[in-house]
C-alpha cells in the first residue's frame, strides 16, 4: 500500500500544513491545520484515511490555529496534540507532546523533536518509514524554513536573547547533524513574516540548505544574533493577539463565521458601528466607494494586510466585487481570527448606486502622469523598508503601510501625494486608509513600482 503525504498551502498567510499517513492502515495524521478545515477532510475522504490525531508544531502567532476546529468537525475522536515542553500552557483540552513521543500510522512512523528558538514550546516531527532509524523527512514548522530559519523575537526582548540562542542550537545540532538527503518541509512559504527572506520553494533538502541558506552556514552565535536582528522583518500587529488566541483555543464555529445580507438602507445604518472593509480592485474603489472604506482588494494577500490593520473586536461590514466573493473573503478574514461580522451589502456597490447613495472617489494616477506632474505631486512609498533601499522613485517619501496610521501625523495634509508600493495592491490600501483620516489630496498608482521601472524612468537608489 501507499504512505499518503500532502502539503497543503493556505495562500496569502504563506502556511503549510500537512496530511500524511498510510492507506493501509486507512490512518492519518493532520499538522499545524488553518480553520477552513473542509480541505483535511476532503483529501482525507479522497484516500479513505481516518484522521486520528492532530498535530501542532507550536503556538501560532500569524495564522490563527484550525485543530480545535478539525477535532469538533470529526466528532472529538482525534487526539489534539500540542507540545508541553518549554512550560507552554494551553486553556483547552490536549494531549501533551514531548520530546521523543513516537506516534504510528500504518508504515509512517512519527517522532517529535524539540526544536526551540522560534518559540519556546516548538517541536518538528522527524518521519521514518517503518522500522528505520534514519529520517527521511522533517516537518519543521518555524524553526527552518527553505532559505532562512524562524524568527527568536517574538516573544519579546525580554525573551529574545535565550530563543536566539536556542535557535542557534537547534539550527546546528539538530538541522546540520541530518543526512544531506532528508527532505525539510516547512510550515511557511515566501511571503510570511516569520522568518527573514523565506525562499519560494515549497520543501528543500539538508544538502542544499547546507550549502546556501546563509543562516544555517553562520556557526559562530554573535554573528548568528546580529545577523537575525539586523535581518528580521517587521513584526504585524496581529500576531502577539493571534499568539493569546491560540494558546486560549479559538472559538470553534462548525463553519465559515455567520454574515447577513443586508440592502443599502440596512447596510447604512448599521455600518457605522463597525469597520468598512471594500474587498474590490482598486480602480473600482477609486472610481467609487462609501466613504471611509479601507480598500484591502479580495486576493490572497488580504489575510496579512486585514491583520496588520483591522481591529477583531469590532464587527466588520464587507463590500465585494459580487455576493458570490462573500465566502472566499471570509475565508481570508478567517485565518487571521476575524469572526465578527456585522454584515455584507447586498448587491454590492451596484446596489449602493441605484439607491442613490453618496459616493467617494480615489483619482487613480498612471505613472506617466505622475512623472509629468513633477514636484506637484509627492511620491508615497508604503513599501517595507528594504524595498526602499532597493530602490524609490525620485522626490518620494516612505511611510510602511504596517505603521501608516502612526505615520500620519508627520506627513502634510496640504500637499498631494501619490501611493505606491509594488504593484498597486498596498498602494490603494494607503490611499483608502488616508482618505478615511480626512486626506484630501490622494492619488493611487496602479501598476506602482513595477510600472514605473517597465517605463524605463529614474530610480533613486540609497548607498
Amino acid at each position: 500500500m501507499t504512505i499518503r503525504f500532502e502539503q497543503i498551502l493556505a495562500d496569502g498567510v504563506a502556511e503549510c500544513s500537512y496530511l500524511l499517513g498510510d492507506d493501509a492502515s486507512g490512518t492519518a495524521a493532520v499538522v499545524d491545520p488553518t480553520p477552513d478545515v473542509e480541505i483535511y477532510l476532503e483529501t482525507a475522504r479522497k484516500y479513505g484515511l481516518s484522521i486520528t490525531h492532530v498535530f501542532e508544531t507550536h503556538i501560532h502567532a500569524d495564522f490563527m490555529s484550525g485543530a480545535r476546529e478539525l477535532v469538533a468537525r470529526l466528532g472529538g475522536a482525534p487526539a489534539l496534540c500540542v507540545s508541553v515542553e518549554g512550560g507552554a500552557e494551553y486553556a483547552f483540552d490536549y494531549t501533551a507532546l514531548r520530546d521523543g513521543d513516537a506516534f504510528r500510522f500504518g508504515d509512517l512512523r512519527i517522532k517529535t523533536r524539540h526544536t526551540p528558538g522560534h518559540t519556546p514550546e516548538h517541536v518538528s516531527f522527524f518521519l521514518y518509514e517503518g522500522d528505520k532509524e534514519e529520517p527521511w523527512g522533517v516537518l519543521s514548522g518555524d524553526s527552518f524554513f527553505v532559505d532562512s530559519v524562524g524568527r527568536p523575537d517574538l516573544l519579546g526582548e525580554g525573551q529574545t536573547e535565550e530563543l536566539t540562542r536556542q535557535l542557534f542550537d537547534t539550527v546546528q545540532e539538530i538541522y546540520m547533524a541530518l543526512d544531506d538527503g532528508v527532505i525539510i518541509y516547512p510550515c511557511h512559504a515566501a511571503g510570511s513574516a516569520c522568518g527573514p527572506d523565506i525562499g519560494d520553494r515549497m520543501s528543500t533538502t539538508v544538502g542544499y540548505e547546507r550549502a546556501h541558506n546563509p543562516y544555517a552556514q553562520i556557526t559562530e552565535f554573535d554573528a548568528f544574533r546580529e545577523t537575525m536582528e539586523q535581518d528580521a522583518p517587521p513584526v504585524p500587529t496581529h500576531y502577539p493577539r493571534l499568539k493569546k488566541v491560540n494558546a486560549k483555543g479559538p472559538e470553534v464555529l462548525g463553519n465559515l463565521p455567520r454574515i447577513p445580507a443586508l440592502v443599502p438602507e440596512k447596510f447604512a445604518e448599521a455600518m457605522g458601528g463597525g469597520q468598512l472593509l471594500d474587498t474590490r480592485d482598486m480602480l473600482g474603489f477609486g472610481s467609487g466607494h462609501i466613504a471611509g472604506a479601507l480598500n484591502i482588494a479580495g486576493q490572497p494577500e488580504m489575510s496579512v494586510w486585514a491583520g496588520w490593520l483591522l481591529d477583531p473586536e469590532e464587527p466588520i461590514y464587507l463590500v465585494t466585487e459580487t455576493d458570490g466573493d462573500v465566502d472566499r473573503v471570509l475565508t481570508l478574514l478567517w485565518r487571521v481570527g476575524f469572526t465578527k461580522f456585522g454584515g455584507y451589502l447586498a448587491g454590492g456597490m451596484g446596489a449602493w448606486r441605484e439607491d442613490g447613495r453618496e459616493m467617494r472617489q480615489i483619482p487613480q494616477i498612471t505613472v506617466q502622469d505622475l512623472k509629468a506632474a513633477g514636484d506637484r505631486v509627492t511620491p508615497l512609498d508604503v513599501r517595507k523598508g528594504e524595498e526602499w533601499q532597493g530602490g524609490h522613485i525620485p522626490g518620494a517619501e516612505h511611510a510602511f503601510l504596517g505603521k501608516l496610521r502612526e505615520a500620519m501625523e508627520d506627513l502634510d495634509r496640504s500637499q498631494t501625494y501619490a501611493t505606491y508600493c509594488a504593484s498597486g495592491f498596498r498602494a490603494s490600501i494607503a490611499s483608502s486608509l488616508l482618505a478615511a483620516h480626512g486626506f484630501e489630496k490622494i492619488r493611487n498608482v496602479p501598476g506602482s513600482w513595477k510600472a514605473w521601472t517597465a517605463a524605463g524612468y529614474e530610480v533613486v537608489c540609497p548607498d
